[in-house]
């Protein structure tokens, strides 16, 4: 008998990120003193009739709500059948923008593994078991932590120290967005480690013209950055804004954190409007979403680079040799990383996750192969939606 879904679980949880607030415009977190911040997850339970769980924790608001519109489905079917189920919620989702799919899909996959007591990376198929991480900075900030060139690139050298071969800018947002400042960093940055690790920016869309994009990336140039992500206001979704940006400057483009679904993310590398093809299985259908990203890339010969931190992004890591990070993010040199106080074996996306060789390695329990502490995430509860 096939198994069969009979009850699943989404609890809304809490958690305090010590010194950090938000800047100015009130969207970017940044290191401010004394502040404390809560940061709101979700968790999933997938419960079945054999006994095994499906489990994920993360998500968000909107994807919550789109789950509230998909689960009821699910119950009763068959959980292995995971593409038949990402091909309904696909057309159901059609006016949304997707996000409820992929913590769903992320678990029915952790379903998956422990049903055939395999970690997810050997049922996609494993190229690797361990690969190189890079340090993804918080925002910067005017309140004495990275609030400066300099700052920036005494952190670099730290993170350089730690064994990270790789380390990526988040700079000023909203009000205190400055591109002449943004490009200093670059220059700063890369005369500081450029010959040791590669470099990277993401001005997170927060510069407001093409024309800062375009000086901000010509900093880039110089510094010889590895990639430029989402550079300016359009939000990161524009086709033909940065192909053009792409034939005015040398650094490589990494686009699609910001589109939703497989095929905006094959037109964008169809169009030639980027060099790296951003994809998250969190953001982007679950697993099964990824990697289909993934193979589109592969298919044109680009490399796929997985957005954030995670269980579910180093399994899909695995299974792609045309790939060559993985983000350890968000942080800084003074306050914590963003990652939820979550598991109870020694599962870490903390700063000092990497070893000497500044590479993390995949998890190789079945499913995703993490222990939740459901005892934690419980005493966090805020809110709890059941259906069955």
């Amino acid at each position: 008998m096939a198994p069969t879904i009979t009850r699943i679980e989404s609890i809304e949880f809490g958690y305090d990120l010590p010194d950090v607030g938000y800047a100015p415009n009130g969207f970017s977190i940044v290191y401010e003193p004394e502040t404390t911040t809560e940061r709101k997850l979700f968790a999933l339970r997938v419960h079945t009739d054999e006994g095994t769980t499906g489990e994920y924790v993360g998500g968000n608001s909107p994807g919550a709500a789109q789950l509230n519109m998909v689960a009821d489905y699910l119950v009763g079917k068959n959980p292995l059948e995971r593409e038949r189920h990402w091909s309904a919620f696909k057309r159901a989702l059609r006016k949304y923008d997707w996000m409820g799919m992929g913590p769903i899909d992320i678990a029915l996959w952790d379903f998956a593994g422990k049903y055939r007591d395999a970690p997810i990376h050997e049922l996609l198929g494993t190229y690797r078991d361990s690969f190189p991480a890079y340090a993804s900075t918080y925002q910067g900030d005017r309140n004495g932590g990275l609030d400066s060139p300099e700052a920036y690139a005494d952190f670099a050298e730290e993170c350089l120290e730690m064994g990270y071969p790789g380390f990526k800018i988040h700079d000023w947002g909203g009000d205190w967005t400055d591109p002449e400042e943004t490009a200093e960093v670059v220059r700063t940055v890369g005369r500081r480690v450029g010959d040791e690790m590669d470099l990277m920016l993401d001005p997170a869309c927060n510069p407001a013209t093409f024309a800062d994009a375009l000086k901000i990336g010509k900093a880039c140039d110089e510094a010889d950055f590895l990639w430029y992500e989402d550079p300016y206001r359009d939000g990161g979704v524009s086709q033909h804004a940065h192909r053009k940006l792409r034939e005015m400057l040398e650094t490589p483009i990494l686009q699609t954190e910001h589109v939703r679904g497989l095929e905006p993310h094959a037109d964008f590398v169809a169009t030639e409007s980027t060099d790296f093809v951003r994809a998250d299985p969190e953001y982007d259908g679950g697993i099964t979403g990824a990697m289909k990203i993934a193979r589109v890339a592969e298919g044109f010969g680009l490399d796929v680079e997985y957005h954030a931190p995670g269980p579910a992004q180093r399994h899909c890591l695995a299974a792609t040799r045309n790939s060559n990070y993985y983000e350890v993010a968000l942080v800084h040199p003074i306050c914590p990383n963003t990652q939820p106080p979550v598991y109870a074996n020694d599962y870490s996306d903390m700063l000092e996750t990497v070893d000497a060789n500044g590479r993390v390695q995949v998890p190789d329990g079945p499913g995703l192969g993490v222990e939740y502490d459901w005892d934690e995430i419980e005493a966090r509860e805020i809110g709890r939606r059941v259906y069955e």
